[in-house]
């Protein structure tokens, strides 16, 4: 374990970029304190470089905490700034963008995904697949109907893509997003449409190529455009800039038991594929306005990205009793984790609770109940995902930090 300790950076503070109107939080100052210290002892523990950690209660900032290091061999502290690659946080932003086009009235959320991608006609369902030592062997068939844009944002198309071609992040990063839709679609379906509920990186893809094809801008800067800029997240952008490199976090991985720098790079410096599906870079006070965005029903500061009908549909969940996501209790929205029954309260957060977690264990999440927002970033790269004890202690903390009432 590293055994040096960087200053726990604590601030309950008032932030510029978060405009408040509540003349208070309602949070307990005393219990606030107690989440920076925790994360320094899972920092202390070797389970984590460094922390950033966020919440916003009626609309006022209630905590923002840097603990540990953003990069440890070089002794550079983990700040409020630094960025982070939050990975499948992205799909969230990816679909506000889908509803933006929906609120416009250039697509359906019933629309078949070959009304805007041709590639995707023809498309089969792999059924009476059996065990072989090179993989399955299935038979091929018409899918029952073709898939849609809400199969896709809800994970129940049955798509997966990939393909030979695209077998790590070499064979996406020197390709535009055109171009790996179009392969990842000569796949075959795993089930039929609507049958099941199983992630799809390649569906979220897809939905970044008809946000393309039917702005007729790159998805990228369309997201830049009708999201980032208005809501004023600055660090936030699917490819970084020169001059911001420096305050990417380290990335690292837990080696039975010790915590090391991982081979991997946060910033693979891609020139064109800009990963809707988990491409976004950002910091906590970034994806703290997009989340206070959706809360207060699609509108920050005077900028409306959707009417609260488009938040209300998004935050609804689809998946009915379909094993869904990845902690007990959640079903599945447009583009969001839902909590949707008691099982799914274990973290102390509402039935109704929305969010997403990123690959190397960054999440966020919208409580309505509570009128809370909650950020925490990390870059780890194994165990643990959505439910990683960080992210657990976090959520379980800051609910417990409300003065009741609610």
């Amino acid at each position: 374990m590293h055994r040096s300790r960087p200053i726990v950076v604590l601030a309950l503070l008032v932030f510029a970029a978060l405009h408040c109107f509540a003349a208070g939080n309602g949070m307990d100052p005393e219990r606030l304190a107690r989440i920076p210290l925790r994360m320094q002892e899972f920092v202390d523990q070797g389970k984590t470089a460094g922390v950033v950690t966020l919440l916003m209660r009626h609309g006022q900032p209630a905590l923002l905490s840097a603990t540990g290091w953003q990069d440890r061999e070089a002794k550079v502290p983990m700040t409020a700034g630094t960025i982070f690659a939050i990975h499948s946080m992205t799909k969230p932003v990816t679909s506000v963008g889908v509803m933006i086009l929906v609120e416009e009235g250039k697509l359906a959320l019933i629309d078949p995904v070959e009304r805007f991608l041709p590639e995707f006609k023809g498309q089969k369902v792999a059924v009476n697949c059996t065990p072989a030592a090179t993989g399955p062997t299935c038979t091929y068939a018409a899918p029952s109907r073709p898939i849609n844009i809400r199969d896709l944002l809800t994970h129940t198309s049955g798509y997966q893509g990939g393909g030979p071609a695209l077998q790590d992040e070499r064979g996406r990063s020197g390709r535009t997003l055109a171009e790996v839709v179009a392969i990842e679609a000569r796949q075959a379906l795993l089930f039929q449409p609507g049958t099941k509920w199983q992630y799809s990186n390649a569906g979220m893809a897809a939905l970044g190529r008809i946000i393309e094809v039917v702005s007729g801008e790159p998805y990228e800067r369309f997201i830049e455009a009708r999201i980032l800029r208005p809501l004023s997240m600055q660090d936030s952008s699917f490819f970084v800039p020169e001059e911001k490199r420096s305050r990417i976090a380290a990335v690292y991985t837990d080696n039975h038991g010790v915590l090391e720098r991982a081979e991997l790079k946060p910033d693979d410096r891609r020139t064109k594929y800009p990963a809707p599906e988990g491409g976004l870079f950002s910091t906590a006070t970034d994806m703290a306005r997009f989340y206070q965005m959706m809360l207060n029903g699609g509108e920050l500061d005077r900028h409306r990205i959707l009417s609260p009908e488009a938040v209300r549909a998004m935050t609804q969940v689809y998946t009915g009793d379909l094993p869904a996501g990845f902690a007990p209790g959640v079903g599945w929205g447009l583009g969001w984790g839902i909590v949707r029954n008691v099982e799914g309260t274990f973290r102390l957060n509402s039935i109704g609770t929305y969010g997403h977690g990123g690959a190397w264990r960054t999440y966020g999440w919208v409580d309505p109940a509570k009128d809370m927002v909650g950020v925490i970033l990390m870059q780890r790269t194994n165990n643990g995902g959505d439910i990683a004890d960080e992210i657990n202690a976090f959520m379980q903390m800051a609910a417990a930090a409300i003065v009741p009432p609610l």
